[in-house]
C-alpha cells in the first residue's frame, strides 16, 4: 500500500534552516508529481511546493518562494524540502502528498516550529 513518511521537523530559531524528507513506498515513485503542504494551528492546509516527474524544478507558494527548495531523488523514492530563512509564520505541520488514480495520499506530518 501507499506509504509516505515524513521526517526532519523540529524547533528552529528565526532565520534558521531545516530539511524535511518524505520517504515514499507502494507506488512507482518516479511516475508521480509530489507535493508538500502545511497546516498551521487554526488554519486551512495550504500547498507549499510541487515537484513534477522527471523535473529538477519546483513550483512554490508565494509565501516561500526564494526561501524553500523542493527536490526529489528517484533512486531513493524520497522528496525533500530545504527550508531557509525560516520565519515564525512558517510554523506548521508539514505533510507530504501524492495523488494516485484520483485518490489523495498523505503522510502523518512533521512539526516545524520557528521560535526564539
Amino acid at each position: 500500500q501507499v506509504q509516505l513518511v515524513e521526517s526532519g521537523g523540529g524547533l528552529v530559531q528565526p532565520g534558521g534552516s531545516l530539511r524535511l524528507s518524505c520517504a515514499a513506498s507502494g507506488f512507482t515513485f518516479r511516475d508521480y508529481a509530489m507535493r508538500w503542504y502545511r497546516q498551521a494551528s487554526g488554519k486551512e492546509r495550504e500547498l507549499v511546493a510541487t515537484i513534477w516527474t522527471g523535473s529538477l524544478i519546483g513550483t512554490y507558494a508565494d509565501s516561500v518562494k526564494g526561501r524553500f527548495t523542493i527536490s526529489r531523488d528517484n533512486n531513493k523514492n524520497t522528496i525533500y524540502l530545504q527550508m531557509n530563512s525560516l520565519k515564525a509564520e512558517d510554523t506548521a505541520v508539514y505533510y507530504c502528498h501524492v495523488v494516485i488514480t484520483g485518490r489523495n495520499y498523505w503522510g502523518q506530518g512533521t512539526q516545524v516550529t520557528v521560535s526564539s
